[in-house]
């Protein structure tokens, strides 16, 4: 896997580039990821340290639990990032990034509030809640 990804919102209002090691691919069904994109999350992260952003007046931070807030960009509504208060690192949407991307699926979280209206047909390691 390359060293640097780089990537941006719909408009490219925002953009950022990322260097070091991508984890591998969350698909989180939680009602939240399900209710802002229409299906479910696809995601990586990366240190916060790591990541340059251009662009940052263009995203809005929402709020979205007690302890985590969802970043957009603010002209287009592309959902790009989500970042818990006490983590070092921030996930980034698989979708923001160029191609190629080399990033590999891991697993998915939050099961049981999966949508009716799809299966999850892969043989990737699955849990009804989060993973710690």
């Amino acid at each position: 896997m390359s060293d640097i990804h780089s990537g941006s919102c719909l408009c490219a209002a925002v953009r950022f580039k990322t260097r070091g090691e991508l984890r591998e691919l969350i698909f989180c069904h939680c009602t939240q990821c399900r209710k802002q994109t229409g299906l479910y999350y696809a995601a990586t992260n990366v240190l916060d340290r790591d990541m340059e952003l251009e662009g940052a007046e263009d995203v809005t931070w929402y709020r979205s639990s007690d302890g985590a807030q969802r970043g957009f960009c603010r002209n287009c509504g592309s959902a790009l990032f989500w970042k818990s208060d006490s983590a070092e690192y921030v996930s980034i949407m698989a979708g923001a990034f160029e191609k190629p991307t080399d990033l590999l699926p891991g697993y998915h979280i939050f099961c049981a509030d999966k949508g009716d209206f799809y299966d999850i047909n892969d043989d990737l390691p699955k849990f009804e809640a989060g993973r710690s």
